[in-house]
């Protein structure tokens, strides 16, 4: 009996002494303890502006909401900022892969979440939006639901699921993608084009014309920032934090601002980031 209680005292003493250096390297292998310990903030980056922006000439993730978010949540931590290229794609991959620890412009989805985490708060709202000609009368939809009214979309997004439900006396052409239903546009085949706003600040650069309006109702839904999903949440709750702190001061905002300014286009004339100023003039 008393070698029975020995045996226990050992083994106990054995869990004991395993228990501490097991914890300490669960929490060394937590996404914020790596991030210290390594020096850099990895943020996954791919060429989709506003959001990530390369520099053509020196190859430096210069610009872009996505970036500076980046840099300033890296310069929050004292470390130092390590763009990654990925691809929308392979972004999700490439946090459960340990590659990149955040990838911003990534809205929550259910099936997202399943495998990655998202923080709690909206890193920035984007809307339903039109580049209509510059002389079509557009504030609300209802000024878009009339039967003289042409507007071209991507077929079976949901752009068209919200104008086949809400827009039904306009003529809605449907096209196989954005760049099809944007040409439409562009030929004068159809006085507005409908999609998310950001992917018409583009298309409004390059045409030269026509004007990008968010129609009231707005039509608005939220983006975030995944990160790698595991067991301790220190790492998205301080993202959840930093992104609310950045949406409540108005930084994301002007950063979003800074953005269209240096790729040419004017703020006042584009639809804004923050839920609370859609619709306001």
């Amino acid at each position: 009996m008393s070698i029975q209680f020995h045996r226990r005292s050992v083994l106990a003493l054995a869990a004991a002494a395993i228990a501490p250096a097991a914890w300490s390297q669960a929490a060394s292998d937590a996404t914020l303890a790596q991030i210290k310990q390594r020096g850099t903030l990895r943020v996954g980056v791919t060429q989709a502006p506003p959001w990530y922006s390369k520099d053509p000439k020196s190859g430096d993730w210069a610009s872009g909401v996505g970036v500076s978010l980046g840099k300033a949540m890296a310069a929050d931590l004292g470390v130092k900022f390590e763009p990654v290229e990925v691809t929308w794609g392979t972004a999700i991959a490439a946090l459960q892969g340990n590659k990149i620890d955040m990838m911003s412009m990534m809205d929550a989805t259910p099936e997202r979440a399943q495998a990655v985490d998202f923080p709690k708060t909206a890193l920035l709202y984007y809307s339903l939006a039109v580049l209509a000609r510059d002389d079509l009368p557009v504030k609300a939809w209802a000024d878009l639901d009339k039967p003289t009214v042409r507007i071209a979309v991507p077929q079976a997004s949901s752009m068209d699921k919200f104008l086949t439900e809400n827009v039904t006396k306009a003529q809605v052409s449907r096209f196989p993608g954005n760049a099809e239903a944007i040409a439409a546009f562009q030929a004068g085949r159809a006085d507005a084009v409908c999609l998310f706003h950001p992917p018409l600040l583009a298309a409004r650069q390059k045409l030269g014309a026509g004007k990008i309006v968010v129609p009231t109702p707005a039509q608005s839904q939220a983006s975030s920032v995944a990160v790698r999903k595991e067991t301790d949440k220190s790492f998205v709750d301080w993202v959840d934090k930093e992104i609310g702190k950045f949406y409540a001061n108005g930084q994301t905002q002007k950063w979003y601002e800074e953005f269209l300014v240096g790729f040419g286009l004017d703020p006042k004339a584009s639809p804004p980031v923050m839920k609370e100023m859609l619709g306001k003039s």
